[in-house]
């Protein structure tokens, strides 16, 4: 065992002296390094070591979370008893959260190589490519100014101990690059970014393979106008597609169907999807953005389809919403050092999709292709969507002129049951979803 697990081992055995019938104990360690400039000038060159202790206990069926910022053993006696007092005093949870032990384990750490072994950057390589990325940019013809770019590295180190007997401990790694830059003058100036993360350096895009992403991208708004008022095909672009998995995601969360606030809440077992698409949760997916070899509660994880040939079959689940609907608990608990675990996804993704993004707005003579979103106005009972979009016009199944200022709207229940997919899936994120389409949504635009 770490020094870390002896020592959580220890916090653990004073929580329970001081009266707790269990207890749990999480070290968040981190380490950080970034950089950032505009237009060459360094803004930001930032360096950051951390180090989060909490301290869950339970007397009975009433629970308390400390924390702490150091691990300090001559304190463990008195942070022991804070959170036995607190616990005392707060009101029973009649659900409160129960761990198998059985249950628990640790998924080969190695395999999922989470872990770059590569000396970590220097703030001076880290700004170096920032510089180059947001150099290509500004190397293109209309580029007007930048927003600035960025680059960082991070290690955490996570380390879970609980009274049942389990510990477990694992560390990874992050780099990430990204550059924002402006096109135009004025009121039609527009702006547009690339970015992206990755576990190990050798896996993240050269920077100016994403300058000119961001310039490219820019570059092809000018000068947008408004689409016409009417109901039409749209199509989301794989940069903002993953949203509507996280639409899917916070409705089926075990915390939400437990308290009556999601909009298929009555859909376990039920068609969500077309019959081609699933949807999975791979919490071992080697060097993913969010996988783990255990959860939050010591949960020894494993691949889950969710969403499988358009049936909804699983709900999100940590122990405390397992119990409160009387199913599984299926691994998916997350947590902060200073509250308790709740459910949430790891790697999340639909797959079936079948031909290119070509092929799949080939037939639409007008439609709408979105490649940026803000705001939202979603009803987690109803499924009622809105939000507001900019993107191009498609035209006789090709991309035309830009669009923007408008407002995409739909039911979610709706849009789901009528999405069809490209199979240009890439995981670039934690939620990842290929290009997506659905036949009809109603746009507001000029009238």
């Amino acid at each position: 065992m770490s020094a870390e697990q002896d020592r959580l081992a220890d916090l653990i055995k004073a929580a329970k002296q001081a009266g707790a019938d269990r207890a749990d104990a999480l070290v968040v360690s981190s380490r950080s390094v970034s950089a950032m400039c505009r237009r060459g000038v360094p803004e930001g060159l930032e360096h950051s070591e951390t180090i989060q202790l909490g301290l869950r206990v339970f007397v009975g069926k009433r629970a308390a979370n400390v924390s702490a910022t150091a691990i300090d053993p001559s304190r463990f006696e008195a942070l022991a008893q804070q959170a036995v007092a607190m616990a005392r005093v707060v009101p029973e949870d009649a659900h409160a959260s129960q761990v198998d032990p059985d249950s628990q384990g640790s998924y080969d750490i190695a395999s999922l190589d989470l872990v770059d072994p590569s000396e970590a950057p220097s703030l001076d390589q880290l700004l170096a490519r920032a510089r180059e990325a947001e150099e290509t940019a500004l190397g293109y013809a209309g580029i007007t100014n930048s927003n600035g770019a960025s680059a960082a590295y991070g290690r955490v180190d996570i380390t879970l101990a609980e009274s049942s007997g389990f510990s477990g401990q694992y560390a990874q790694t992050s780099h990430s690059t990204g550059v924002s830059v402006l096109a135009g003058d004025g009121p039609a100036m527009q702006r547009d970014y690339a970015g992206h993360s990755a576990r190990y350096l050798s896996d993240l895009d050269a920077p100016a393979v994403l300058g000119r992403e961001a310039a490219e991208r820019v570059l092809a708004r000018l000068n947008p106008v408004k689409p016409r008022t009417g109901s039409f095909p749209v199509v989301f672009d794989k940069r903002v597609s993953s949203s509507l998995l996280g639409h899917l995601a916070g409705a089926i969360n075990g915390a939400s169907i437990a308290r009556g606030t999601s909009f298929l809440s009555n859909h376990l077992g039920k068609p969500v999807l077309p019959e081609a698409l699933s949807i999975i949760d791979d919490p071992t997916r080697r060097r993913g953005l969010r996988s783990k070899p255990f959860d939050a509660e010591g949960f020894l994880p494993r691949r889950l389809s969710f969403v499988e040939n358009g049936i909804l079959r699983e709900w999100i689940l940590d122990s405390r919403s397992a119990g409160q609907l009387g199913l599984p608990n299926n691994g998916r608990a997350s947590r902060s050092v200073g509250g308790p675990p709740s459910p949430a996804v790891s790697n999340f993704y639909l797959t079936g999709g079948t031909g290119s993004r070509d092929a799949l707005m080939a037939d639409i003579v007008e439609g709408i292709y979105i490649t940026e979103m803000m705001g939202s106005s979603i009803n987690g009972l109803t499924g009622d969507y809105s939000r507001g979009a900019s993107g191009y016009m498609i035209r006789h199944g090709v991309l035309a002129e830009p669009v923007a200022e408008l407002t995409i709207a739909g039911n979610l229940i709706e849009m789901f049951a009528s999405l069809r997919a490209a199979d240009d899936l890439e995981f670039r994120h934690g939620v990842d979803a290929p290009t997506l389409r659905i036949d009809a949504m109603s746009v507001a635009g000029s009238q």
